[in-house]
């Protein structure tokens, strides 16, 4: 059950990264995106993932904190791209 649990609290914050990149690929800029926070992000799923291959406790959710590091992963690189574009302004 508390993989389950867990499943449903990573499936509600890794709705919210899809959205928030199709946002910032369409704002073209980099100025209301936070880099630390992205990475703040980025290395609570890295943590979460090294926990999972640590525990030996490989199931389902492993996929889930994966696709999320994704997510954040491609808002990282739209932060880069969109930086890169409030450079050439």
């Amino acid at each position: 059950m508390s993989a389950v649990l867990e499943t449903v609290m990573l499936i509600c914050f890794g709705m919210s990264w899809p959205v928030n990149v199709w946002k910032n690929v369409k704002a073209g800029t980099a100025k209301n995106m936070s880099l630390p926070f992205i990475l703040l992000i980025t290395v609570g799923y890295i943590a979460g993932i090294a926990a999972k291959l640590l525990s030996g406790n490989i199931s389902f959710v492993l996929a889930v904190y994966v696709l999320n590091l994704v997510m954040v992963s491609a808002n990282l690189a739209v932060y880069w791209i969109n930086r890169r574009h409030d450079g050439q302004n």
